[in-house]
């Protein structure tokens, strides 16, 4: 898919410097009207808005992976945290809890290294069934006594747990680019090409063998700023190993409780 998004992007460029400098040549070919100045001011001006609208572009999908990067340390804080506070809750409660967090954490690292968004989505929902179980327990316990600072320990790191996975569905799933932004960027991209070749024509120059890296450069930006915006591609996924790190902790620690 991200190729063919590369190459459609390049023959996109291609054919829109080609079509303009065709009209910038019949132009020029039937007029001595039009001059080189106003159309290379023309040109350089959307040339700096595709600019512009690129890096505007760029630095949110930059942010948001930033942002999915800070979210797999958070995540992996909160279950070492809520991992390390269910030791507060009662037998058998106490190993049941502790057991759904290691295979809580096991899920979130296989929806973090996932392919389709289906087959993560169903991942996340599992997910989800473990936090309603986790919380039902809290607040049972909770119950039992409910002047405990300790229970409220668990409960808030619990809490904490399920705030940031949510945010971490939401940033890695469910937020995406608007397709009104993608649809004024082609925009943009097509009108400058177009200008760029009508002024290449009416400046009485030959077409360049340059025009294919001007393609290749810009199919590169886009297909980047796709890649970002879409982690479930493959390419551009933050490292888990922060989260690996807590469950290998965990994983231990539920080796040790077993009796010898």
């Amino acid at each position: 898919m991200i190729v063919v998004f590369f190459v459609v992007t390049v023959l996109l460029v291609v054919m829109a410097i080609e079509v303009g400098y065709r009209l910038g040549f019949a132009v020029h070919k039937s007029s001595e009207e039009e001059k080189e100045s106003p159309a290379s001011a023309i040109a350089g001006a959307t040339m700096g808005l595709l600019a512009f609208i690129l890096a505007f572009t760029f630095a949110i999908v930059a942010d948001r992976y930033d942002t999915r990067k800070a979210l797999v340390r958070d995540d992996a804080n909160a279950i070492r945290t809520a991992f390390l506070r269910a030791d507060f809750l009662p037998e058998p409660d106490r190993e049941k809890a502790a057991g759904l967090l290691a295979t809580y954490g096991d899920m979130g690292l296989a929806a973090a290294r996932g392919g389709d968004v289906d087959s993560v989505r169903k991942t996340v929902a599992e997910m989800k069934g473990i936090q309603r179980q986790l919380w039902a327990m809290a607040v049972a316990n909770a119950r039992l006594d409910m002047n405990s600072d300790v229970a409220a320990l668990y409960i808030e790191s619990l809490n904490e747990m399920i705030n940031v996975h949510a945010l971490r569905v939401s940033i890695g799933i469910e937020t995406r680019l608007p397709q009104e932004i993608w649809l004024v960027l082609f925009a943009l991209l097509i009108l400058t090409m177009l200008g760029f070749g009508y002024q290449t024509a009416i400046a009485g120059s030959g077409r360049s063998w340059a025009i294919p890296l001007l393609a290749i450069a810009l199919s590169v930006v886009l297909t980047l700023i796709a890649l970002l915006d879409r982690p479930e591609s493959g390419y551009f996924r933050p490292s888990q190993q922060p989260l690996e790190v807590v469950l290998a902790e965990m994983a231990t620690a539920i080796e040790n409780r077993q009796p010898r």
